[in-house]
């Protein structure tokens, strides 16, 4: 299958690494001057640091999810529809399971394409048709095939250690002694020093990975319109999931950057929105639609709060998210839509 502007998501990932690692060489230099320890050390340390995460993460996710793992036979038709597009896709069979979690949601997780799991909330099942099911099921394979938890799940280790040397660094400058010698005015000077560089590698090196995690989204998106052939399903789909996590009263998991859905993002989306209530029902029958609903979304999306809240964001606004299914289902109405368009409106 021609798979498009696929090289332009590569190049975009290719860069990002290339762009925090560079950060993040320029910041263990810096501590190794601060300090003067080897900075072989310092990169064996960095390198020891994501290989653990690595290795860990997919059991951490399984761990903190709660998910289950299916028996064969125990969701045909989840089984049959999941097998159906990963065929299509080229992709091995994942390996499916379930999470006990009310919210309509999904996420892929492991260590390579042949190990991936794919896990689904009971939520999703519950308020989703089968279509949009299916949507979303493309969606997530679509990450499969792109690589993309594998490259998050390292990429996301140099932020999580910037601010774990910040938080460690700022803690023993508090705490080291204050005298007037020389030598313990310089080490508590150090300490703080390094916890201020460290906390701006953080920001501006997280700055670059969620940058990069909005954009697999779109990617994703439109493999789903492509291999489902029904980008309606997914913008449906993703307008149920927005709404059903923004109802959820449960904090964000640590592991939102792996879903289909923010739901961070999702209660910032329909918090903004339900202040202005009245104004966005035109029918003023006390309810949003799906379409009042996608309209306010759209109207909110142009505001500059909500662009800069974006930057900061694992996941694109649902409206953007929508507007680009849109415009690749009004292509495929027009019979001008091809294999190798499909990532052409990104």
């Amino acid at each position: 299958m021609a798979l498009g502007r696929l090289v332009e998501l590569k190049l975009a990932m290719g860069t990002s690494i290339f762009l925090v690692a560079f950060i993040f060489a320029l910041f263990l230099s810096a501590i190794m001057i601060i300090f003067q320890f080897s900075l072989v050390y310092a990169l064996i340390g960095t390198a020891l640091f994501i290989l653990i995460q690595y290795l860990i993460g997919p059991a951490v996710v399984a761990s903190s999810t709660r998910l289950r793992y299916l028996e064969k036979g125990e969701n045909p038709w989840l089984e049959e529809t999941v097998k159906e597009l990963a065929v299509k896709s080229g992709l091995p069979m994942p390996k499916l399971a379930i999470v006990p979690d009310e919210t309509p949601n999904a996420f892929v997780f492991g260590r390579t394409a042949k190990d991936a799991t794919l896990a689904v909330h009971e939520g999703l099942l519950k308020k989703l048709n089968k279509d949009e099911i299916r949507g979303v099921i493309g969606h997530e394979l679509g990450h499969i095939k792109h690589k993309d938890f594998i490259v998050m799940t390292v990429l996301s280790a140099l932020p999580l250690l910037a601010y774990l040397i910040a938080r460690a660094t700022w803690e023993a400058g508090r705490w080291a002694p204050t005298s007037k010698k020389k030598e313990e005015g310089s080490i508590k000077a150090a300490f703080f020093a390094v916890a201020i560089i460290s906390y701006i590698v953080y920001i501006v090196s997280l700055l670059c990975v969620m940058g990069l995690s909005r954009l697999r989204e779109h990617y994703a998106d439109a493999y789903s319109a492509y291999l489902t052939s029904s980008p309606r399903s997914l913008q449906s789909a993703l307008a149920k999931i927005t709404y059903g996590l923004s109802l959820s009263p449960k904090p964000p998991s640590g592991a939102r950057t792996f879903y289909i859905g923010d739901p961070a993002m999702a209660k910032l989306e329909i918090s903004s929105i339900m202040e202005k209530k009245e104004e966005y029902d035109l029918d003023k029958d006390g309810v949003l639609d799906e379409r009042e609903l996608e309209l306010a979304m759209e109207k909110e999306a142009k505001s500059t709060w909500a662009k800069i809240n974006t930057w900061f964001s694992t996941h694109p606004p649902t409206f953007k998210r929508i507007l680009l299914l849109r415009e690749i289902e009004m292509e495929m109405e027009s019979g001008r839509f091809t294999s190798d368009r499909v990532y052409a409106k990104i």
